[in-house]
């Protein structure tokens, strides 16, 4: 499979923050299904702490999260000097035109919508590669 090819490749390490556990979880399961090394967190505090350590290839934000929002998260990545390769994707409920000014304002390279069609984030996941 494609994305499972890019995964091993690239050794992709992807981190998902959401504060809905089911969906983190289960989104982080699928990733792991397809290759990808992933960590999970339930809000922001944590997914700094997370970039911080893990540093990831792509950090996959909600934006509504408790302690810290999607938007301030991407604002402190872009802060560090390893934050300008990151790849920010915005996943959250927020699909207003507003929220997607803001979260391209914040940092975010890609916005996407929930419930996300997983065929299309997994394809630009592998877009990322090329």
């Amino acid at each position: 499979m494609v994305q499972e090819d890019f995964a091993r490749r690239k050794a992709a390490r992807v981190l998902v923050a959401d504060d809905n556990l089911d969906a983190a979880e289960s989104l982080a399961t699928l990733l792991e299904f397809h290759g990808y090394q992933v960590q999970f967190v339930h809000d922001g505090e944590s997914a700094v702490q997370a970039l911080e350590t893990f540093r990831p290839d792509v950090a996959l934000l909600d934006i509504g999260m408790p302690k810290l929002d999607g938007y301030e998260v991407a604002c402190r990545a872009r802060q560090t000097s390893w934050g300008a390769k990151l790849k920010l994707i915005a996943l959250t409920g927020w699909g207003h035109d507003q929220a997607r000014r803001d979260a391209l304002a914040a940092g975010f390279d890609r916005h996407f919508v929930k419930p996300v069609a997983i065929e299309e984030l997994l394809a630009y996941l592998q877009s990322l590669a090329n």
